[in-house]
């Protein structure tokens, strides 16, 4: 262990950066300085701080999840990052339940590995979003444990299957809350019918509601965004049945180079879901970019950097949020996936290597964590707040304070995937039923915060008129200062 260079590194003095010893977890390192996040970005505003990052125990709640997944196979290390989830501040993390680490042989349970994760996350405000994946090869008929064939073939298997959710539902009813039922049926890999899949959620949504009637379900888990006729078949099933009602959502997860591309197919879902129930509900539930190329995977062969990788995450979070939609941001760290060779997918926050070594957090995990220190369950999506830009191709989207009715808004150039440029373009923004008092801009990704002089805007009975505001392809705020904890 100790002739490996990063061994040493961790243990290096660096200026202003924090050192975190948490429980079993090696000596980590997060950088909470004012200037944490370095970038190319020039602003004539004036500089007043920098946004203070909150941790999970300071934030009630919020509809921001982060990835925790694979670890039912081993592809990450848990106990190497889980010191970094608390001061990330994302409230709920999502995760694979893993039927065939839990049952190794036959009829015994050993939830060890599960309890340490289940149990962190509870002490320390995190809520687990619980997924009943994949399969156990244990059984004869009973699947396997990732997407190439994981689904049950046999009586024996689905038998075991149920015994294994009954157990599983019975030991975290108190802890978990919220399910999802098996991950992406739709995939080409997994070639599960639409009315398979819909059978299954069923009958797993059966045994979670007896078990603990007031759990919130998520639905299908869907690899795509676009595949409606595959929709439509498995909510038929759910209608007919008269089971619909099992469910809060329906999850999806939708990979496109420019984020604002899957909102067409999102929007296409969301109609379909309205012909059969006014209360079901998209969610988010897994998408992120890598931060470099990668050769296979959901947006491979191509050149991304650290940069592009958080614009990214930014924009897909707050698109989500902006449509009223719960998200996810995948994930928390880079993924070693088996093979040979192996292949490390990194679209994780953290950086990490094909040894599941914790190196360093990216520029995305201080994107997220700026965004998840603002977005939490104090602000409501205000869409009657008409705003209207000078710009061309720009998300907008208006939020207000529950208490003091103070408001904020978000913005950014949404016509290019994310760039690594950050040559900003003056827009004006005029804001209808507008509330601000000292409005600030902030950038989300360095969790710089500017002053507004008073020169640059102006009121009108309820409008606001913003003039000459920076935008670039990352998202910014102009938001009532109050709103905003700055360092």
């Amino acid at each position: 262990m100790r002739s490996n260079p990063l061994y040493w590194f961790r243990f290096l003095l660096i200026p202003t950066v924090l050192r975190l010893g948490l429980s079993t977890a090696v000596a980590q390192f997060i950088d909470t300085s004012a200037d944490r996040v370095k970038t190319p970005l020039t602003i004539s505003l004036k500089q007043i701080g920098t946004l203070k990052p909150r941790s999970t125990k300071d934030i009630e709640s919020s509809r921001i999840t982060v990835g925790c997944e694979t670890l039912d196979r081993d592809f990450t290390d848990f106990q190497a990052y889980k010191a970094y989830l608390p001061p990330l501040g994302v409230k709920k993390i999502r995760l694979q339940a893993g039927w065939a680490k839990c049952e190794k042989v036959k009829g015994v349970y050993d939830w060890k590995w599960l309890d340490e994760i289940i149990d962190f996350a509870a002490a320390n405000g995190v809520e687990p979003w619980l997924e009943t994946s994949y399969g156990n090869p244990i059984y004869e008929g009973g699947g396997r444990t990732g997407l190439l064939n994981s689904l049950m073939t046999s009586p024996e298997g689905y038998a075991a299957y149920d015994r294994w959710v009954e157990a599983l539902v019975t030991r975290y009813k108190d802890r978990v809350k919220e399910w999802e039922i098996w991950n992406e049926p739709d995939h080409p890999m997994q070639k599960i019918t639409p009315e398979t899949t819909a059978e299954l959620n069923i009958r797993t949504a059966d045994i979670i509601k007896r078990i603990q009637p007031d759990a919130k379900i998520a639905a299908f888990a869907l690899a795509t965004h676009t595949d409606t006729v595959y929709l439509d078949r498995a909510l038929k099933v759910l209608a007919d049945q008269k089971k619909l009602d099992l469910f809060t959502w329906v999850s999806y997860h939708s990979y496109a180079f420019r984020p604002e591309q899957s909102y067409k197919g999102v929007n296409a879902f969301k109609r379909v879901l309205a012909k059969y129930s006014p209360k079901l509900r998209l969610r988010q539930g897994e998408n992120g970019a890598p931060s470099g190329y990668i050769p296979s995977y959901a947006l491979d062969k191509y050149y991304w950097t650290e940069y592009s990788q958080a614009k990214y995450d930014m924009r897909r979070l707050l698109g989500d949020l902006g449509r009223d939609i719960e998200t996810s941001v995948f994930t928390i760290i880079d993924i070693r996936y088996g093979g040979d060779p192996p292949v490390l997918n990194m679209k994780g926050l953290i950086q990490s290597d094909l040894e599941k070594t914790v190196i360093r957090p990216k520029v995305a995990y201080y994107a997220v964590q700026n965004v998840a220190s603002i977005f939490d369950n104090r602000l409501e999506l205000r869409p009657e707040m008409k705003i209207m830009t000078t710009g061309d191709s720009v998300s907008v989207f208006g939020y207000q304070q529950k208490a003091g009715k103070k408001q904020l808004i978000s913005v950014w150039l949404d016509a290019k995937m994310p760039t690594n440029l950050f040559q900003t373009t003056p827009i004006d923004l005029t804001v209808e039923n507008g509330n601000f008092d000292t409005p600030v801009w902030v950038d989300l990704l360095t969790g710089h915060v500017y002053e507004i002089p008073k020169a640059q805007w102006s009121k009108s009975g309820t409008t606001y008129t913003f003039r000459n505001i920076p935008v670039y392809d990352s998202p910014i705020l102009v938001a009532e200062k109050a709103l905003v904890l700055i360092n």
